[in-house]
């Protein structure tokens, strides 16, 4: 276990598991640390002292203040806990709208917390469970006896309506609706006629039948009992059918009537059978109408479907819209906004964001150059000879080669195989870029050429290497401060340049040095340079705070003089600075490419104009440095 992270419970390591005793509540292990607390985006990351307890996570600025009071605190009961998708080492705890970004130093501890949290939240919710509310628990009735879609509901509340409704299965809310669930009554009603019609029917043609069987069977059972009595003197038969049996008397009588259609009620079976084709002819037809209402009315309810699902798809995009806008309102600048290759802010919405903060930045300097006037400064100037060597210093070599490779390749044309793209042009001021990436880091080199009148290349170089007037000009650095003095010519600097949200803060550390090249020709111009390149040192180590840039970036200038007329002096008339710029920068730190360049676009002739405008208004009405 960390120095920074202990647990604030008696015994060992073994009291984190919940113990339970009838009668007692369950021991929950408090933990407590240092964990990193997103405060917003100027501050960014800040190490916070957490404690938990009591199913309550609460926060203070350090250990030695838990006594002043905490400076917020979050109930776990209703807290939503989610590890980062990308960041390993990082949780987010949210309570309603209400986020907590928080950084453990490592994924084994950012777990230790995650199940120590969990851990008091299902305790906490065991206690609730077993003995915290102990209150009526309503249980909804059977749907048998509730009143609704039973049979005896069909008998209490059985109105024709009601009944005629739940048949059908139509609805009567609307004029159309009713007057088409009419019409489809009508013709229940008709086929219902046309079913008693034809059970009429069926009840005749069956007593019919009924009548003629029994008749039948009558006259078979008086037949065999004739038979059995006399079988000696048997009847005799007529042609028609009718049995005689001889009397004592000589004479004949009718022993029985045979079966006669007559003897049970007569039936038009073609009457019968003409109306059982109409009432049959009629179902089909009711039925066929009966189909093209089902039909008409599927179409109308289709058609209502359809903009009710139009309107539902309407209104969940508004919600999640709205959903949406309430989240960045609620969470704006948060780390999930911040630059980055999972960053949840888009390219554009991101380049809308850093100009709108550029815009800021440059309508604040225009009100504080109005408001106050130039600070007339002035530092001692070494002699020209202390800018001809790299001078005796651990950097030396380091330093001349770069001034060499500056002097070898800065200065080359920019036409032929360099691929340099023209991106600006102002007067004598161009800008040329190169695109390179390398990792998805751009890394574009830039290089700008312009001519100042009125100044020499010694005076450019000068208040661009010193930092006594480093603040007058230079608008993007919130500090600096001189880690060391090399020599007069060379110093290390560590800076930090202002925050640009969303993109994350930067810091540089860079020595710079100051160096004069003497022509070996006489006719041509002795050559001024600065050079800034990146470089560690012990006091000035990266920061969690900021992302550490690296540069390589000269200014080199030339003086040319044209003879002033007769006998007459040189003046700032006759002179004109060539000045060549070079930037070679890493950002450090992953931004969209689009956006960087777009900046660098905007930024570095502003840069130079604005820079240059501020030397020749020191060196006016001064003695000209050669």
């Amino acid at each position: 276990m960390s120095d920074n992270q202990s647990w604030n419970s008696s015994g060992s390591e073994e009291d984190m598991e919940p113990r339970e005793d009838p009668g007692h509540h369950v021991g929950i292990a408090d933990l407590s640390g240092v964990l990193s607390k997103w405060t917003n985006y100027i501050h960014g990351w800040q190490d916070r002292w957490v404690v938990l307890k009591n199913n309550t996570l609460s926060y203070y600025k350090s250990q030695d203040e838990t006594e002043y009071g905490c400076r917020g605190s979050l109930c776990l009961s209703k807290a939503v806990i989610t590890p980062h998708e990308f960041d390993e080492c990082r949780l987010d705890i949210s309570v309603n709208d209400s986020v907590w970004y928080l950084r453990a130093q490592d994924p084994d501890h950012r777990h230790q917390w995650i199940d120590s949290i969990e851990l008091h939240r299902s305790i906490r919710e065991g206690r609730r469970e077993r003995g915290g509310i102990q209150g009526t628990i309503i249980i909804p009735p059977p749907l048998a006896d509730s009143g609704y879609g039973s049979e005896s509901s069909l008998r209490r509340h059985g109105s024709m309506l009601s009944l005629t409704s739940a048949t059908s299965g139509y609805s009567a809310t609307s004029t159309s609706s009713f007057k088409k669930g009419h019409s489809l009554r009508e013709k229940l009603a008709e086929m219902e006629t046309f079913r008693d019609i034809l059970c009429r029917q069926v009840d005749t043609l069956q007593k019919y039948f009924d009548g003629c069987a029994d008749a039948v069977c009558k006259d078979e059972l008086q037949r065999d009992k004739i038979m059995e009595d006399d079988e000696d003197d048997f009847p005799n038969t007529r042609t028609d059918g009718e049995f005689l049996h001889n009397n004592n008397n000589g004479s004949k009588e009718k022993l029985f009537q045979s079966l006669s259609p007559k003897g049970i009620n007569g039936i038009d079976f073609k009457g019968e059978a003409i109306t059982f084709k109409a009432t049959t002819a009629g179902i089909l037809a009711t039925l066929s109408h009966c189909i093209d209402l089902m039909v008409k009315r599927e179409d109308s309810w289709q058609k209502r479907l359809d903009k009710e699902m139009e309107k539902r798809r309407r209104i969940e995009d508004g919600y999640k819209s709205a959903l949406n806008d309430l989240k960045k309102k609620s969470h704006f600048g948060g780390p999930d906004y911040e630059e980055g290759p999972n960053s949840l802010i888009n390219e554009d919405e991101f380049f809308d964001a850093v100009e709108a903060a550029l815009d800021r930045q440059d309508k604040i300097e225009e009100q504080s150059q109005t408001e106050k006037t130039r600070i007339q400064r002035s530092s001692p100037l070494p002699s020209g000879d202390a800018y001809s060597t790299a001078g005796a210093h651990r950097f030396s070599d380091k330093v001349e080669e770069m001034v060499q490779n500056h002097m070898t390749y800065s200065l080359q044309d920019v036409g032929g195989d360099a691929n340099w793209q023209l991106v600006v042009e102002e007067g004598e001021m161009k800008v040329y870029r190169r695109e390179v990436e390398e990792n998805g880091i751009v890394l574009d080199p830039l290089k700008a050429t312009h001519s100042v009148k009125g100044v020499t290349g010694h005076e450019v170089c000068h208040y661009f290497w010193d930092t006594t007037y480093r603040n007058d000009w230079e608008t993007t650095i919130e500090n600096f401060n001189v880690v060391e003095t090399l020599s007069d010519s060379a110093v290390i600097i560590y800076q930090t340049h202002k925050r640009v949200w969303p993109a994350s803060q930067r810091d540089v550390l860079y020595l710079s040095a100051m160096r004069k090249i003497t022509a070996t020709n006489e006719n041509d111009p002795d050559t001024w340079l600065v050079c800034n390149f990146s470089v560690d040192h012990d006091e000035a180590q990266p920061s969690s705070r900021c992302v550490r840039a690296k540069i390589n970036i000269a200014m080199i200038c030339q003086t040319l003089v044209s003879p002033p007329e007769g006998d007459k002096e040189i003046s700032r008339d006759n002179i004109l600075c060539k000045i060549t710029y070079v930037a070679n920068v890493n950002p450090g730190g992953w931004a969209p490419a689009s956006v960087l360049r777009a900046v660098a676009k905007r930024e570095y002739p502003k840069f130079l104009k604005r820079f240059t405008s501020y030397v020749q208004e020191k060196t006016t009405g001064k003695p000209i440095l050669f």
